[in-house]
């Protein structure tokens, strides 16, 4: 397989190695997402859970969901930032090394009992996940040759692999013991498993691309100065604003919620409309940009549907399901496990085929792709709507329902998640390397407000009628960019 690679590549210490047929440095990027994704959906895991729970914070649905969901998109929100950082501050390597640090920390502050200590957990968490994200994603691109190299996309996948790795195993180690044992303890847990992903990182990074240590284009000591200034000055204005709220008895919880959700809604068109005026960029460099908003809205509307299965969908699985299957009990919480496990089972086989295909011609281009997860999503709510209005006169319905809708919505993410990943990496501009990561995490940020504003507002998720609108605007967006596959295909030029 070495023979395959650069005459670079090759003379790179550990590079000639192979996982699976592709670079050795993916191995080691690998398990670092793994135990990341360990840590972070285990504490996922229990977030909603314990939001609603007496022994938690006691708080109701729409409340939980709503953190839940501004939680999430904050996690997304600052991968921007956090590419940023990769490629103006500290380079991808480094970022992701102070990265797993923060989160480490974060996940030992949500295990200390106290409110305060929880959301400032939260914030750790968010903070440490948005630097790592885009960084991690960027150095996976790193290590194969340009956008043409046939294993990218495999190597994608089997990268996705390792994230639902952790994520399987995460809900039911960790959510087993902050159920049955202890919240905080849970948490503590989390920490640990960042530890361990952390260590091996730091460990394996001589296999890495050495690009991944480059800051593509460093900030000038004029930039720095102007970032630091700007950077004191919001933070002074944010204690002075909160701090005066907090003086007068009039802050809620809505003065944090609503500014994040409207920021994440807004920031995102900011971006891209800032990327698309940017005069440095050619001419296909821009025709490409115009393709990929393509793909970020159809992601946003994705992410919107997909990311409830750990508030609407769990919350419905806490109050509206029999946590039985063949005379086993299980904590609620293992729901989460349900998407990962499929996950593991298909990915390899959906890789396989995409490779085969190609090898005939006939793989279905990045634009169909996309429209099947998006129509598939809005299917899995469809299928939604048969338990939820089975359980409207408070029976409860069998486990195998949200497998079901776990199952679909599994299918749909192989469809649109790891080919996004890899269209976003072919795409950038060569100036925004490690940005446009950020930028296609952006369109969770974007699904997620949306998602955190109704239940701001009150709205009920788990009402017939608003998952059946759902379901249905997801159908007919999927539809509809299949008809204009033709258009997108032509504006993003000669990636393929």
């Amino acid at each position: 397989m070495a023979s395959s690679l650069t005459k670079d590549s090759a003379s790179t210490p550990g590079f000639e190695k192979t996982f699976f047929g592709h670079p050795r440095g993916l191995a080691t990027l690998f398990l670092t997402e793994m135990w990341e994704r360990f840590s972070y959906y285990g504490m996922r895991a229990l977030l909603p859970l314990y939001l609603i729970a007496p022994g938690g914070m006691g708080m109701s649905p729409a409340t939980a969901t709503a953190i839940y969901s501004v939680y999430l998109s904050l996690v997304y929100l600052l991968a921007m930032p956090g590419g940023w950082f990769g490629d103006r501050v500290w380079g991808p390597r480094k970022t992701v090394a102070i990265a797993g640090g923060v989160i480490m920390l974060g996940h030992l502050t949500l295990a200390l009992p106290s409110e305060g200590t929880f959301f400032a957990g939260l914030g750790l968490v968010a903070l440490g996940s948005g630097l790592l994200k885009a960084n991690i994603s960027t150095m996976v691109g790193q290590l194969y040759e340009g956008p043409d190299d046939p294993r990218r996309d495999g190597g994608f996948t089997l990268f996705y692999v390792g994230i639902n790795l952790g994520a399987f195993a995460a809900p039911l180690i960790i959510g087993t013991v902050g159920e049955n044992v202890n919240w905080h303890l849970g948490f503590a847990l989390a920490a640990l498993g960042m530890a361990l992903g952390l260590a091996q990182f730091l460990i394996g990074t001589r296999h890495l691309n050495p690009a991944s240590s480059v800051v593509p284009k460093p900030l000038s000591a004029a930039e720095k100065a102007s970032t630091l200034r700007k950077g004191l000055f919001w933070l002074v204005v944010a204690v002075v604003v909160y701090g005066g709220l907090v003086v007068t008895g009039t802050y809620t919880l809505n003065w944090a919620l609503v500014p994040i959700t409207l920021a994440g809604l807004i920031i995102p068109v900011m971006v891209l409309a800032r990327i698309k005026r940017d005069k440095e960029l050619t001419t296909a460099e821009q025709s490409k940009v115009s393709g990929y908003i393509w793909f970020f809205v159809a992601a946003a509307l994705f992410w919107m549907i997909y990311d409830q299965g750990g508030s609407t969908l769990a919350i419905f699985g806490e109050s509206s399901t029999r946590t039985v299957i063949l005379g086993f009990d299980f904590p609620v919480s293992w729901y989460q496990s349900v998407n990962p496990v499929i996950v593991m089972a298909l990915a390899p086989v959906v890789a396989w085929i995409w490779l085969a295909l190609n090898r005939r011609g006939k793989e279905p281009s990045t634009v169909v792709k996309f429209a099947s997860g998006l129509f598939l999503i809005g299917v899995s709510f469809f299928v939604f709507l048969i338990p939820l209005t089975m359980a409207g006169d408070g029976a409860k319905v069998a486990a195998w329902w949200m497998v079901a809708i776990y199952f679909v919505q599994t299918v749909g993410e192989l469809c649109l998640s790891p080919v996004g990943l890899s269209i976003t990496t072919k795409m950038a501009p060569v100036k925004y390397g490690s940005q446009m990561m950020g930028v296609w995490f952006l369109a969770v940020t974007a699904g997620d407000c949306t998602t955190g504003l109704l239940s701001i507002a009150g709205v009920d998720l788990n009402k017939t009628g608003i998952v059946g609108l759902q379901a249905a605007l997801a159908v007919l967006a999927g539809i509809a960019l299949w008809m204009y596959r033709k258009r997108v295909k032509e504006l993003m030029g000669d990636v393929k």
